[in-house]
C-alpha cells in the first residue's frame, strides 16, 4: 500500500520526503495529467496528500470520501464560505481520520501557549511580513497562485495566523477586514488586517503583509496576570509577570514540524494513539478555522495601494 502524494510542488515534495524519512511507501502524483478515474479505481492507496494549489480541493476530497481514503489536505482549504461548507460536507465520511496542513499548531512555543491558561487574556496580536519578491530563487509573483484575484493574496497565502488565534481563542467572531492593495493586481490583498473578539471577553488582530522590508512572525497575548510576546523566527517566547521575566528560547528545525504533523497523520489513518498536542487540525474539528478564513477574504475592504515595484 502507499501514501499518494498529489502535488508536485515544493510543498508536495517536502510531504513525500518526509513521508519516505518515516520508512513510508510514497508514490508522488503530478496534477497536470491527473487521470481522476483512473486514480479513483486503484487499490493500492492507503492514504492521500493533497498538495495542490487552493483551488484543486473538492474534487480530490470528494474521491477520498467515496473510496474511505484518509487525506492530509494542505491549507487553506478555500476561499468562500460556500467552497467550505462542500469541501467539509464531501470530506465528513472519513473526517476524524484526515488532516488540515495547518502545521504551525506545531510549533514548540505555540504548544506551550495551549498548555497554559489563557483564561486571564483580555487581548492578543498576531503579524507576519516580509517582501514577496524574496521568496525564493526565480520567483515571480506575477505568475503565481498569489497574484490570482480569484483567492489569491497575503490573506489567504499566510493564514496560518489566523488559524492559531481562532485555535488559541475558540468562539472568535469577525469585525473589519482592512487591506491594501497594489494597483497592479487588482483585487489582491498586499497588507491585511483583521479585527477579531469573542464573548469571553478577549480582542484582538491579525496582520499580514507582503511588504516588510524585514521578515517578521511575531505574537503577543496580554493578560490580567502576565504579558506574553513570541518572536517566531528567534524563536524564543517571553513571559513578564510583575518584577519577574521569564525567557525561553527553542532549538528547533522548520521541518520538525511537518514531521511531528504527519506522523500524527499516520496515527489517525491506522487507528493508533496520536502525540499529545490538543491542537491537532483534525478535519472534523477545522471547519471553524476555515470558515473564518473565508469570511474574513470575502469581507476584505481595500483602503488604498502600496506603492511597491513588482517587475
Amino acid at each position: 500500500m502507499v501514501i499518494a502524494v498529489i502535488g508536485a510542488g515544493s510543498i508536495g515534495k517536502r510531504h513525500a520526503g518526509n513521508l519516505e524519512a518515516l520508512g513510508e511507501a510514497v508514490e508522488p502524483i503530478g496534477w497536470r495529467g491527473f487521470d481522476q478515474a483512473a486514480f479513483e479505481a486503484r487499490k493500492d492507496v492507503e492514504a492521500v496528500v493533497i498538495a495542490t494549489s487552493t483551488p484543486i480541493r473538492l474534487e480530490l476530497i470528494d474521491i477520498c470520501a467515496r473510496r474511505d481514503w484518509p487525506f492530509y489536505a494542505e491549507k487553506p482549504l478555500a476561499w468562500r464560505v460556500a467552497q467550505v461548507e462542500a469541501i467539509h460536507d464531501a470530506g465528513a465520511p472519513v473526517a476524524e481520520r484526515s488532516m488540515v496542513g495547518f502545521m504551525m499548531r506545531y510549533h514548540p512555543a505555540v504548544r506551550d501557549l495551549a498548555a497554559r491558561d489563557l483564561s486571564q487574556v483580555y487581548g492578543f496580536q498576531f503579524e507576519i511580513g516580509h517582501d514577496v519578491r524574496q521568496w525564493r530563487e526565480n520567483w515571480s509573483f506575477a505568475g503565481s497562485y498569489a497574484a490570482d484575484p480569484e483567492g489569491g493574496g497575503v490573506l489567504m497565502d499566510l493564514s496560518h495566523e489566523v488559524d492559531l488565534a481562532l485555535a488559541l481563542f475558540p468562539g472568535l467572531e469577525l469585525g473589519a477586514v482592512d487591506c491594501v492593495g497594489h494597483r497592479d493586481f487588482a483585487g489582491v490583498d498586499f497588507a491585511t488586517r483583521l479585527h477579531l473578539s469573542s464573548a469571553a471577553g478577549v480582542v484582538g488582530s491579525v496582520a499580514m503583509d507582503y511588504v516588510s522590508p524585514v521578515s517578521l512572525r511575531r505574537a503577543g497575548l496580554r493578560g490580567r496576570d502576565e504579558v506574553v510576546d513570541l518572536d517566531f523566527l528567534a524563536p524564543e517566547i517571553r513571559i513578564a509577570c510583575e518584577e519577574n521575566v521569564k525567557v525561553v528560547p527553542y532549538a528547533f528545525d522548520r521541518n520538525d514540524m511537518f514531521m511531528d504533523m504527519m506522523r500524527d497523520f499516520l496515527a489517525l489513518v491506522r487507528g493508533q494513539d496520536t502525540s499529545n498536542n490538543p491542537l491537532i487540525p483534525r478535519f472534523d474539528r477545522m471547519r471553524e478555522s476555515s470558515l473564518l478564513v473565508a469570511r474574513a477574504w470575502e469581507n476584505r475592504v481595500f483602503s488604498g495601494v502600496v506603492d511597491m515595484d513588482m517587475s
